[in-house]
């Protein structure tokens, strides 16, 4: 399976059959779907003129999903123009007739391919090799946030849930521990946006993360992947993250936040949950020099750190601490009682499903 970079377009097996002849005059792939589809549409026409029972007028919807589906924005736009243009002349010139209600429908599927074909163009994805690439994308997405073998005594839990139940999330996770062993190292991101987009700048950002997560000192890290992502430049180029440094042996801990919201630290000696005081540095992208300032503390045997994004705890309306609370008294329940873990934290706090959702648990038991 064979690409021209990310999301490069892909030889469709369509293309692969065409006469060669016609391959070699030159002519692009997408150049020669677009014409062939551009001929369809005139016999369609031209069916729909003399073949009535056989080519009805609701083919016009399936061509320009035809179109949506096998070409880039520029060749769905000259045919969704043309399939426009020949609806027009059918029905003025008396050889169709269009009712209100088929033309309403067409223009809806006309506004849904275009959009379709726009943000697949962005995103330089197309039809089922498209899909496939988006596949694969979201499956890295996942193997990056996997936690390295932990020794006995320490244990992450995590649940991410993406917006609407998509396929993809702007929040990631990406754990590392260095050679030594001793030291594990987490980061929680929250990517501006949601969806595909999202996804793809997750994608990038979880690698570049991951590359430099363990590979520096902990008290660099943000710097360095504020750095990263200004870099960039993009136009929605910001994220909050949180990041935990753990030493293995003594359950010493560091945490450093750009943006995010502060981290917790249930202590099981006394019960109590601590609300760590992290807020403090900027979200990664939007400042060249950021400060970010580490909280240092202990986890000791039965102690649980909490990270979260906002999607756990924002509610549209609701003040963000009433959030907080919510949460606390969640955990509470479910992880101070070892009811469960990330995924009943997730179901026990209930806020909507229009915002991408994180929870890490990270035990020393």
């Amino acid at each position: 399976m064979t690409t021209q970079g990310f999301g490069g377009p892909r030889q469709s097996h369509l293309a692969r059959r065409l006469p060669a002849w016609l391959q070699r005059a030159g002519a692009s792939r997408q150049g020669v779907l677009t014409a062939m589809l551009v001929v369809v549409s005139l016999l369609v026409a031209v069916g729909i003129v003399v073949a009535r029972r056989y080519v009805p007028v609701s083919s016009i919807i399936l061509l320009m999903l035809l179109a949506g589906y096998l070409l880039r924005l520029r060749g769905t736009v000259i045919v969704c123009a043309l399939v426009v243009v020949e609806v027009a002349v059918l029905h003025f010139s008396g050889l169709a007739v269009y009712t209100p209600g088929m033309a309403v429908v067409q223009a809806i599927a006309l506004v849904a391919v275009l959009r379709l074909a726009r943000r697949q163009d962005r995103l330089g994805l197309r039809g089922a090799a498209g899909n496939v690439m988006l596949v694969d994308l979201r499956d890295r997405l996942e193997a990056h946030g996997s936690v390295p073998p932990l020794p006995a005594g320490w244990r992450v839990d995590h649940a991410l849930r993406a917006a609407y139940a998509e396929a993809f999330s702007g929040d990631f996770l990406v754990a590392a521990r260095p050679a030594s062993g001793r030291m594990l190292e987490v980061v929680l991101v929250d990517v501006s946006g949601k969806g595909q987009d999202a996804g793809v700048r997750s994608l990038l950002l979880s690698g570049a993360f991951g590359g430099l997560l363990g590979a520096m000192p902990r008290e660099d890290f943000l710097t360095a992947a504020n750095d990263y992502l200004l870099r960039q430049d993009w136009d929605e180029g910001f994220a909050t993250a949180v990041h935990v440094a753990v030493d293995l042996r003594s359950g010493d801990f560091w945490v450093a936040s750009a943006g995010h919201l502060p981290a917790v630290h249930r202590h099981a000696g006394s019960g109590t949950f601590e609300v760590l005081d992290t807020v403090g540095g900027p979200a990664l992208g939007i400042v060249p020099i950021p400060v970010f300032q580490m909280h240092a503390g202990r986890l000791l045997p039965g102690d649980v750190l909490m990270l979260y994004t906002d999607g756990v705890v924002e509610t549209p309306g609701a003040d963000l601490e009433i959030g907080i609370d919510r949460l606390l008294g969640v955990a509470e329940r479910v992880v101070a009682t070892g009811r469960g873990g990330a995924e009943a934290v997730l179901d026990g706090v209930r806020t909507g499903e229009d915002d991408d959702r994180a929870v890490v648990l990270l035990h020393r038991e």
